[in-house]
């Protein structure tokens, strides 16, 4: 059996816990580490984008990794990095981060795609931080057939709730200080979530979000089954709680995935 860990490096304990638990489950262990230039819609920030590859094959060697897969683009893209592709994702495509990053989910199935076809693992290993992207490389697969089983493990976060992620490294100290409040707004949701107060909700956490110096791109509470939007919710279906925000040019992502609910006076 062989798993693999797609990263974009600079690697946190988020990545190297799925390092860990594929070593658990598989024989071999791969690592890619590539930063991808089709799922960056700012050019920006696919050149910011933090790297720190001695540092991460240290942290891959302790945690028992086998084979680190560091490819040139010119390796996963042979005939340029043009889309020969397009990969039919309907509406998964339309909402959250595909709304506010367009083209980005388009470049995520073109790397996996080929990355899948490279490595051609059993067991392929994801963090729920990514919440859509899963969702959407689930469906790549099926579209496919492609003979790889997914495995997502929980959000790492650091003591004070932040998600943990590279981006974070780009974070001042006083932006840093304040980017676990959106974590605090998923756990707002989560302690008020009522039948019918999810508009409500929303508005709340985002004003909260902007009043703590985040542009907010959304705050959204979807089914977590197929990130259908609520508006209402019957209080039983099993509820994922989505943000992204930026603090000045970082932008952050969090999710919450919510399985029973408290209800308030």
């Amino acid at each position: 059996m062989t798993g693999f860990v797609p990263t974009m490096g600079a690697l946190h304990s988020g990545h190297i816990g799925l390092i860990k638990r594929a070593r658990l489950e598989n024989d071999l262990v791969i690592c890619s580490i590539f930063v991808n230039p089709t799922q960056f819609n700012d050019p920006k920030d696919f050149e910011k984008y933090p790297a720190t590859i001695e540092k991460d094959i240290v942290g891959l060697e302790k945690a028992g990794c086998d084979l680190l897969f560091l490819p040139s683009v010119d390796a996963i893209y042979p005939s340029g990095v043009k889309p020969v592709i397009n990969y039919n994702l309907g509406y998964l495509e339309s909402i959250l981060e595909g709304k506010f990053r367009p083209g980005h989910f388009q470049g995520v199935c073109q790397v996996v795609h080929h990355l899948l076809e490279i490595v051609i693992p059993n067991m392929l290993y994801l963090g729920q931080k990514d919440f859509q992207q899963c969702m959407v490389i689930k469906k790549m697969i099926e579209l496919y057939n492609i003979d790889t089983d997914i495995v997502i493990s929980a959000t790492q976060r650091e003591t004070d709730g932040l998600a943990m992620s590279s981006r974070n490294t780009r974070l001042t100290k006083a932006e840093r200080e304040i980017a676990p409040a959106i974590y605090g707004g998923l756990r707002f949701i989560e302690d008020n979530i009522k039948s019918e107060n999810i508009d409500l909700l929303k508005e709340t956490v985002k004003a909260q979000l902007t009043n703590k110096g985040f542009k907010v791109d959304y705050v959204e509470i979807a089914n977590a089954n197929n990130l259908d939007i609520f508006h209402e919710w019957d209080g039983k279906t099993t509820v994922v709680v989505l943000i992204a925000a930026y603090l000045n040019d970082v932008r952050l992502i969090d999710n919450l995935l919510l399985t029973t609910f408290k209800e308030t006076e």
